[in-house]
Parts: structure tokens; sequence; C-alpha cells
């Protein structure tokens, strides 16, 4: 199992950018972002993200895919790394923190949720805006 800085890294999804609409897109206003789930990968997680000419997200964010992985500590797992975005609290109970890794953005998730659990709060508007708690 991969880890960094002494932190096991389970794999959660793969981020990929995409200039094309894809089906079930939410939109987050704060990011100006598109995501989607896509149902058709059985063996692999993968979202597609959709960014507004304005998004205030990192450039590699916006790109380059990303692998997202869940861990138990993100504060250690993100240790000495090129923070690109947080660590924050978009949802109660959900982390995330990312990181430019020699040019590739690596995203860290410490949560507990289920992604039904994440998926829901999201849906019901609950998201916060980073810097906010």
């Amino acid at each position: 199992m991969p880890q960094r800085n002494g932190v096991e890294m389970v794999f959660h999804h793969m981020g990929i950018p995409t200039h094309v609409p894809q089906p079930g897109e939410r939109y987050s206003a704060a990011f100006g972002l598109y995501t989607s789930d896509v149902t058709e990968c059985r063996g692999l997680k993968v979202q597609y993200h959709r960014f507004e000419a304005d998004s205030c997200l990192h450039p590699l964010m916006q790109t380059v895919p990303h692998a997202a992985f869940k861990v138990d500590d993100l504060e250690r797992a993100v240790a000495g790394a090129t923070l690109i975005l947080g660590p924050y609290e978009p949802l109660p109970h959900y982390r995330v923190a990312v990181i430019d890794d020699g040019g590739v953005p690596i995203e860290f998730i410490e949560t507990a949720l289920t992604d039904e659990e994440i998926w829901a709060s999201a849906d019901a508007n609950e998201l916060r805006l980073p810097g906010y708690r």
C-alpha cells in the first residue's frame, strides 16, 4: 500500500480534467467547477472535472489528472509538500488537501464518511469555502 510521510494512502478516485459537459454534473460556484462520476467504470472510480474560465483552482488541478487517496492523518500526509489547495473542510467531517508532487496534483482526503454520505451532504449544499470551518 502506498504511503506518504508514514501515512497509508488508500485509493479513492481518479480526477480527470475535461472541457466536455458530462452527464450528472454537480456544480460548485465556489470553485467554478463541475464534477461528475463516471458510472461506466467498474474497477476504478473516476470523476470528470470541468472548469469555468475564471475558476480559482490551481492550474495543475485544471489541466493535469490527479489521483485522490483517503488518509487517516491529513496534516502528516501533506507535511513538507507544496500545497495547492487546503487543507480545508468542504463538508462536515470531510477534510481535503491537494499537493503539487513534481508537477502532478495529488488529493488527500481525511474522512470516515461513506461516498453516499459525502454526496448527500454535497447535494444538500453543505459545501464550505476554503478557510472556513
